[in-house]
């Protein structure tokens, strides 16, 4: 028969172990790692260059020279220039470092290389001229430490096959540059046109250049056609009316459309409106800033 004494001391025991073993697994609980629900991840601004052609447009000749564009550019507060090779008087080795250094002291990167050609021609010679000139123009890419390259098609029914932008692969692969096929011209005016040469030749060194203002109808399905593909985005402006027709693009609608499609590449503006450069161009970068905020 059990004294009190004795269930007092049983009872004082089993308390003693209840205790510890509640405090053990208090001690686990707070040295586990606190379950905290999925934070959104933190969004990097997308990036906006400028093309020097929106400076220079062919025809500004105050505003060709690529390092006054540069310092514009710098200036007006974009991340980045993408380089017209048209645009260029210069091509040695030392001018093209100097563009990048230009770039560099200005806190910005050479963010684009938009280059003309045409890999279509009927003449074998005619198309190996034009391979000889793009592979020239990898290089100097690559040694402005520029990451892609824009190119172009050709017209329908001139050659039965793209060899031609296939050779080029092989130094755009050894440079690191990617080659980005715009919707421009030739069998690169529908959407349908430049993902057919994309998917036939089926390279990584191969993508799209997406220009917004190169679909006069109905942009907007035919521009998300070509977002999963798209390296580089060039955006028009037409402040002052367009030099040859005037788009009225919707910026917020098109960059919503690209953050779906996972788009985290450089945007470029390409201005080519009769409005002075120096007064249109800053209020482009301010349009594309809010749109793709």
């Amino acid at each position: 028969m059990m004294t009190p004494h004795h269930l007092s001391e049983g009872t004082a025991v089993t308390t003693r172990r209840q205790f510890l073993a509640a405090g053990a697994i208090l001690g686990a609980a707070a040295a586990a790692p606190a379950v905290v629900a999925d934070e959104p991840k933190p969004a990097r601004p997308t990036r906006i260059g400028v093309s020097t052609y929106s400076f220079w447009q062919f025809k500004n000749n105050d505003l060709r020279d690529l390092e006054k564009c540069i310092d514009l550019a710098g200036e007006m507060g974009f991340d980045a220039v993408e380089i017209l090779h048209r645009q260029m008087r210069d091509e040695t080795p030392a001018y093209l470092q100097k563009l990048k250094q230009r770039a560099f002291l200005n806190g910005m990167s050479l963010n684009g290389f938009s280059t003309h050609q045409g890999f279509l021609f009927p003449k074998k010679e005619e198309r190996q001229k034009n391979v000889d000139h793009t592979v020239k123009c990898i290089e100097m890419a690559y040694a402005m430490g520029i990451p892609t390259m824009r190119v172009n098609t050709g017209t329908w029914r001139t050659s039965k096959d793209f060899d031609g932008l296939t050779a080029c692969l092989k130094s755009a692969d050894k440079c690191g540059v990617t080659l980005a096929l715009e919707n421009h011209w030739g069998l690169g005016r529908t959407p349908e046109g430049v993902l057919k040469i994309v998917d036939a030749i089926d390279s990584p060194w191969l993508r799209v250049t997406m220009d917004t203002g190169n679909f006069l109808e109905d942009p907007y399905e035919k521009l998300e056609k070509l977002a999963p593909k798209t390296v580089l985005v060039q955006t028009k402006t037409y402040y002052g009316g367009g030099l040859w027709y005037t788009l009225d693009l919707d910026y917020d609608r098109i960059a919503k459309m690209l953050k779906k499609h996972n788009f985290t590449g450089f945007v470029s503006l390409e201005f080519e409106g009769k409005e002075d450069p120096k007064t249109a161009v800053p209020k482009s970068l301010a349009v594309l800033r809010k749109a793709f905020a």
